[in-house]
């Protein structure tokens, strides 16, 4: 008689949401001051942006061997 396979759960290693950053009534309000619908998942998807650009701010103040993030930190230059 031939073995029964064992099925193993495969566990996702999915990250864990981001701490939401955003506002979430101001950002509807202005995107919808802005004639636009809002998404179930659009402030999901800003909120991993912002999340981005703190952390591309913070690797660029530490480049140039500073702690404190300032404004400048965050333009992106393409």
């Amino acid at each position: 008689m031939a073995k029964k396979k064992t099925s193993k759960k495969k566990t996702s290693k999915k990250k864990a949401p981001a701490e939401m950053l955003l506002v979430a009534s101001k950002t509807k309000e202005a995107l919808k001051s802005n004639g636009c619908n809002v998404g179930g998942d659009a402030l999901e998807g800003l909120n991993g942006w912002v999340h981005w650009l703190i952390d591309q701010a913070a690797a660029r103040a530490a480049a140039n061997g500073r702690k404190t993030v300032r404004a400048h930190d965050f333009i992106v230059m393409g």
